[in-house]
């Protein structure tokens, strides 16, 4: 890894921010939800606001900052210090205007802001529960399904999400892969013509600079066996604003290119994220969500609902739901299974099914992701199933068995007889 400072990956100091991050209002698609930017940064000026290098670098990591912004008794300031001993502080002024100050509940900032819960619970769970590190077969390098790997380009990220699989980075400085480890991964790839997917993630290679992550995408997009380039961000939920023109006509170069993002509740979805994906859908580049299942933040049936309602008005496809991963400093928001498969089976049925997602768990030591989902065939015989609807009402529906097959076996040999031709049933 060669250490790195966050500022590195951005853009030069002298670049004008762009001044159409958001396109113009006849491009602008159905976002509902506005951000509450006025509330706290109502003196930033437009050139500024549209600038993510501008965010970037005024995150707020320090306990007095968000204490400006939000209510915080002294014992909750007292608590988030010692909280961030362990596991830092970092909310893009984006994100932090979307939070409700004087709500301890608010989803948005249960998502952003520290709690006590991360570090007294914080013996439950495992540091690499995925074993992500076990499974790499370079540096940085996972490959757990047969034809696709996983590229852990760099641990910086806009934010940090306090349910965050891969806390276990956030104190190693900042780091991005050195040359030597890219060529190892790129290397990698190239020998084992059966990879034809290549998901790009972090922390969140949009921290990269437009220039560095072409350069990372044109190299993998060279290797003639991958026929599809994922990218994993959250920047248009925490930081909307980096999805400009620049980065898209740059992806767009480099199809087919898919982002998988992370929605977590309706009030992320803002005119800012909404334009935002828009632009990526312009480019030629689907947008998929990855949501996480968090008590207290998205863990009613209403709050899917609207969540999954709301990306379809985006034209993003809710793709997973996932259990919140056993990782430490995550327990308390972590819900239980059944709660996931109670809400996918509120949702089928009563909304579109563009709309439902796949709950997923992502099984401990590397075991992959299983789909799970309400028990919908009650008995099977060989020739019934008693299936129960989204209703809950109770029908038989014929199974083509054994002895369906021998009518039909019958049927055929009686045609062909008169035809001339012997057939066994």
């Amino acid at each position: 890894m060669a250490a790195n400072t966050e500022a590195d990956n951005l853009e030069p100091e002298d670049k004008p921010p762009s001044s159409e991050v958001f396109g113009s209002p006849e491009e602008e698609p159905p976002g509902k939800a506005v951000c509450g930017r006025h509330r706290f940064f109502g003196y930033v000026p437009d050139s500024l606001w549209n600038d993510w290098r501008w965010h970037f670098r005024n995150r707020i990591t320090t306990i007095e900052e968000l204490a400006s912004f939000i209510t915080l008794s002294e014992e909750e300031k007292t608590q988030i210090r010692q909280v961030t001993r362990c596991y830092p502080l970092a909310i893009t002024p984006y994100y932090l205007s979307l939070i409700n100050p004087d709500d301890p509940d608010d989803p948005v900032r249960k998502q952003a802001v520290p709690s006590l819960l991360e570090i007294t619970m914080g013996g439950m769970g495992l540091a690499d529960p995925l074993d992500e590190e076990k499974d790499s077969v370079v540096p940085g390098l996972v490959h757990r399904y047969p034809d696709r790997v996983l590229m852990v380009l760099t641990d910086i990220c806009a934010m940090l999400c306090r349910h965050c699989t891969r806390k276990r980075e956030w104190h190693k400085g900042g780091w991005v892969r050195s040359p030597a480890e890219f060529g190892a991964m790129l290397d990698y790839i190239s020998a084992h013509p059966e990879v034809r997917d290549v998901i790009i993630s972090g922390g969140d290679p949009l921290t990269l600079s437009t220039r560095r992550l072409e350069e990372v995408i044109a190299q993998v997009r060279a290797i003639p066996h991958v026929e599809i380039i994922r990218i994993g961000t959250r920047f248009p939920v925490v930081l909307p604003q980096r999805i400009d023109r620049e980065l898209c006509d740059m992806l767009s170069r480099y199809g087919p290119i898919w982002l998988n993002t992370h929605f977590n509740t309706v009030q992320e979805i803002t005119t800012e994220a909404a334009l935002a994906t828009d632009r990526m859908l312009r480019a030629g580049v689907p947008v998929n969500n990855q949501c996480v299942l968090l008590r207290g933040v998205n863990d009613t049936l209403e709050a899917q609902k609207a969540l999954c309602l709301g990306l379809l008005k985006i034209k993003v496809r809710p793709y997973y739901l996932f259990q919140c991963d056993e990782v430490q400093g995550t327990e308390h928001l972590r819900t239980p299974v059944e709660a996931g498969i109670k809400l996918i089976e509120g949702l089928r049925g009563h909304i579109s099914g563009l709309a439902v997602p796949t709950f997923v768990v992502d099984l401990v030591q590397g075991g992959g992701k299983v789909p799970l989902q309400a028990n919908y065939v009650l008995s099977r015989t060989e020739d019934e199933l008693l299936l129960k609807n989204y209703e809950g009402n109770i029908y038989r529906y014929r199974n083509p068995g054994k002895a369906s097959r021998r009518r039909v076996a019958v049927g055929i040999e009686g045609e062909s007889r008169e035809a001339g031709v012997s057939v066994r049933p």
